[in-house]
């Protein structure tokens, strides 16, 4: 199963055979790419390139969803108010936005599935 690009959450995640998430082929995303893009990181091993941790990894892509949320809710009031040009660009907009929020809320609850699995794992 490939999960496409969304918004400016970053690569393109792909369920791998294990069942794990695993980067694929970088895309660039509508809200614009990520420092680190693309990269994949192997377990035991120092991060590749400028040295970012897992963390601001995690955080750059939080912050990018919450760009497009907030592109999406301007985008939204001015197709509300009429104020808005392109109609068809703010509901891409919207879509894209929702679109965002749903693949976050796939990768927690893959990863809180995760994280309980190896709590479970007897040694």
């Amino acid at each position: 199963m490939i999960i496409p690009p969304v918004g400016g959450l970053g690569a393109t995640l792909s369920l791998g055979q294990a069942g794990g998430l695993t980067p694929a082929t970088s895309a660039p995303a509508v809200g614009g790419a990520l420092p680190g893009e693309g990269t994949a990181a192997v377990e035991g091993a120092p991060p590749s390139g400028g040295g970012e941790s897992f963390g601001s990894e995690l955080t750059e892509a939080i912050s990018a969803l919450e760009k497009t949320q907030q592109s999406s809710d301007s985008a939204a009031q001015a197709l509300a108010t009429g104020t808005v040009k392109n109609p068809e660009s703010a509901v891409v907009t919207v879509e894209d936005a929702q679109m965002a929020m749903q693949l976050a809320g796939q990768i927690r609850t893959k990863a809180t599935e995760v994280a309980q699995s190896i709590f479970q794992t007897q040694v």
